[in-house]
């Protein structure tokens, strides 16, 4: 008995150790929502980046010989009133779409972890900060956005300043529901009752917590801005032409539509794929980070 006793001891103490991140790239790659939009947001991703490379007109070149010409070998995604290239159009404007986006992402989840977390942990600062959030939340994303356009005038800096005020308290929200539930737990009372500072607090044993909805929180974000971005310079408030966005190839295209079908369709579909794409991605993250999804699936 003694020594099964300490053969069984011998084959515990050389148990390897579990690999985290294969289980966490094995969990990754068996979720098929995050597969997919991790697939379809990296193509939008590369299209940006290797735009140069990926289009052989100029976005803004004119060239009336060639107006209104249906998508062909020259022209893939055919031309618009003035001669220019679609095709090179919506590849140059993916770039301010994923910019504005991007941006917006980057400038909502740092102010909304910073108010999340402060509203999350002081009750005085949360009366005040939840009922501003209140007041924002209270109008129509668009609308909202509009208005502070209307006041800020049509420039990308400004549709992201505008996305970035329309959708902080989102974020913020999001972050102090999961701050509260942390800052309630036993183990951050002992560490306040020893004596550790407000900061090291929030920053070092708060924070780390609230990351999980934060981040799927700024993939649903990155699709709404997307959106309204494209929303904004539809309606002629967001990037002004001839700068090529999504929005206003739409809005070029909108008189045009039974002599030119192809100015709203290729960019109404450069929308959904990325929009679908991040959405996706969200959900999917939702799931890999959600505990209670991943015990149900247990």
């Amino acid at each position: 008995m003694q020594t099964s006793s300490a053969a069984i001891a011998g084959t515990d103490t050389v148990l390897p150790p579990v690999n985290r991140k294969k289980i966490i790239m094995r969990r990754f790659l068996a979720n098929r929502l995050a597969v997919t939009g991790t697939v379809l947001v990296s193509c939008i991703a590369l299209v940006c980046l290797l735009a140069p490379l990926l289009t052989s007109y100029d976005p803004l070149e004119m060239k009336v010989q060639d107006r209104l010409k249906p998508p062909g070998a020259d022209h893939w995604f055919g031309t618009d009133e003035f001669g220019r290239d679609i095709f090179s159009r919506v590849v140059y404007g993916s770039r301010i779409s994923m910019c504005v986006g991007f941006s917006v992402v980057l400038v909502t989840s740092a102010l909304g972890l910073v108010f999340g977390l402060y509203s999350a942990y002081y009750r005085r600062l949360d009366n005040v900060l939840m009922r501003i959030n209140d007041g924002l939340m209270a109008f129509p994303a668009i609308l909202l956005a509009i208005a502070i356009m209307a006041a800020l005038g049509p420039k990308m800096s400004n549709v992201i300043i505008a996305l970035s005020v329309v959708y902080t308290p989102a974020v913020a929200r999001a972050v102090r529901s999961a701050a509260i539930t942390v800052r309630e737990q036993t183990y951050i009372e002992a560490i306040r009752a020893l004596g550790g500072k407000s900061w090291r607090i929030i920053w070092l044993h708060i924070a780390p917590n609230c990351l999980s909805p934060l981040i799927v929180q700024a993939t649903f974000i990155f699709a709404y801005a997307v959106i309204i971005e494209a929303s904004l310079s539809f309606l002629g408030a967001g990037t002004p032409p001839p700068e090529p966005s999504w929005g206003n190839i739409l809005n070029d295209g909108r008189t045009l539509m039974k002599q030119a079908w192809w100015m709203t369709v290729f960019p109404g579909i450069a929308i959904m794929v990325t929009v679908l794409g991040l959405n996706l991605l969200g959900d999917g993250l939702r799931d890999l980070l959600d505990p209670h999804t991943n015990k149900a699936k247990k």
